[in-house]
């Protein structure tokens, strides 16, 4: 009898600022890897790539379009108090939206 591997449910997952995180906002491929294994989930780094370098109709575009249009809907500040942009605000930029 094989022994099934159960996941975490909710995606609670530990992870990093520097290692996991990056600076400029999103995952690193080492934190996707991570949430990856603890998770079972099939998350995909960024499309980091310029929209105008991307084929149009391909599937790194349809990605992109996709999460910008999701995560540009999402309320909240794109600065801290302090003058600094948010998480949101670098993952934005991050993937060209």
């Amino acid at each position: 009898m094989k022994a099934v591997k159960s996941y975490k449910k909710g995606g609670n997952v530990s992870l990093k600022m520097g290692k996991h995180k990056s600076r400029s906002g999103g995952l690193t491929a080492a934190g996707v890897a991570k949430y990856n294994r603890e998770t079972g989930s099939k998350l995909k780094t960024a499309v980091t790539t310029p929209p105008s370098k991307l084929k149009k109709g391909s599937k790194a575009a349809k990605r992109r379009k996709s999460f910008c249009a999701r995560m540009s809907g999402v309320k909240g500040p794109m600065k801290k108090p302090n003058g600094k942009p948010t998480r949101k605000a670098l993952a934005l930029r991050k993937w060209n939206c």
